[in-house]
């Protein structure tokens, strides 16, 4: 699972969008629905994301040389200006946030930026990230995992095996493994592994395999760094409070030798007015259910979830419109508005106001400190 692309809003004001799902409404079930089923149309989800970052950065709005290399081959590949704005301010604010906690900003602590640190990506996909962080520091310095469904993970990786360029970021060929099934990868800074997050959730309930099985590979001793992009939201919420629990409790359980532990979360929010009921009507179609958006609605439900699942260092969250307002510096904007034109401005707002960032974090042995100024920089309800 990966972020989707921003919704089309033509699609959105007809309320039409592609095929027919099984999903209707506000989050009910269709028992009908296989598994299958379900995997197949986050995977298009994860389609969906990699076509936007292509297409940003096909216009000059985001640099990512491996973008291409992980978007499936399509014709047309340019989104619409709002998507590829909105597709702008969510990587550059988890950018932001992830170059902070790796203490890669001028202003980082010492000792902190010293340390070794740990990346979970939940629902990776096609995510080039991994890929753009050790292409531009010591591969010594991160610990990265991606958890995902299998299927999304032979299609990466076959990806991977096939392009020269993204086997150089990975090191000496020697010490890349495969599974068997060719769903999971290892090196020693960098692992695929397949997952269904459920089974983290519910662990306790007999699914123990796979939670012991990351037991081998994830180091609890690093500061680490949670990031779900869209990826809680198809859980429901019960399962996506047990994943977070999975990690707060059992991997990272917190005491006086405890690391920093932090989380990053891009979702949409406001399903209640006009245009969320819209969003969430014409996701639907597609057979997209956002099962936790309801319980987190706003950006205060957002904060209170990160306080009340255990990241009691600190907790924030701001909107693609706000962050697009106050976190972009005024010529770096200049920028990004010469590129193409933008006309719809109601609509961009309309659309930037439904999707948040939210972020937050538990102190540790070794303090981290370096979201704490950011707590002042978000937006009330």
């Amino acid at each position: 699972m990966s972020a989707p692309s921003i919704p089309n809003l033509n699609t959105l004001r007809s309320g039409r969008g592609g095929s027919r799902g099984r999903i209707r409404g506000r989050g009910g079930h269709d028992p009908s629905s296989s598994h299958k089923d379900k995997e197949r149309i986050v995977q298009g989800t994860d389609n969906d994301a990699s076509v936007s970052r292509l297409s940003a950065v096909g216009l000059g709005y985001l640099e990512d040389p491996f973008a291409r290399a992980l978007t499936p081959q399509m014709a047309d590949t340019r989104r619409l200006p709002i998507i590829n704005r909105g597709t702008y301010v969510r990587t550059t604010t988890i950018d932001q946030l992830v170059a902070r906690f790796l203490g890669l900003t001028p202003d980082s602590d010492t000792t902190w930026r010293s340390r070794k640190k740990q990346i979970i990506s939940l629902g990776a996909g096609s995510d080039t990230r991994v890929f753009r962080l050790m292409s531009m520091r010591p591969t010594t310095d991160i610990i990265y995992h991606e958890l995902d469904f299998a299927v999304n993970n032979v299609a990466k990786i076959k990806a991977i095996r096939g392009t020269p360029l993204l086997q150089r970021v990975l090191g000496r060929p020697e010490e890349v493994s495969l599974s068997e099934a060719g769903d999971e990868l290892h090196t020693p800074n960098y692992h695929i592994h397949a997952v269904d997050l459920r089974t983290l959730a519910h662990e306790g309930d007999g699914n123990a395999t796979m939670a012991h099985k990351l037991k081998e590979f994830v180091d609890s001793s690093l500061p680490t760094l949670l990031l779900s992009e869209c990826c809680l939201v198809y859980l429901s919420p019960n399962e996506a409070s047990g994943v977070v629990r999975y990690f707060t409790h059992t991997l990272f359980p917190a005491n006086e030798k405890s690391e920093a532990l932090a989380l990053i979360l891009y979702e949409p929010i406001r399903p209640d007015d006009a245009f969320g009921r819209t969003m969430v009507a014409n996701l639907a179609t597609r057979g997209i259910q956002l099962q936790t958006l309801h319980k987190y609605a706003s950006l205060g439900a957002q904060r209170r979830r990160l306080r009340e699942q255990g990241f009691d260092g600190g907790q924030a969250a701001a909107d693609v419109d706000f962050l697009w307002e106050q976190w972009v510096a005024e010529e770096e904007k200049e920028r990004v508005a010469a590129l193409e034109m933008l006309d719809e401005m109601e609509e961009w707002k309309l659309l930037a106001q439904h999707y948040c960032v939210a972020w937050g974090w538990r102190e540790g042995s070794t303090r981290f400190s370096g979201w704490r100024e950011l707590e002042q920089q978000q937006v009330e309800d």
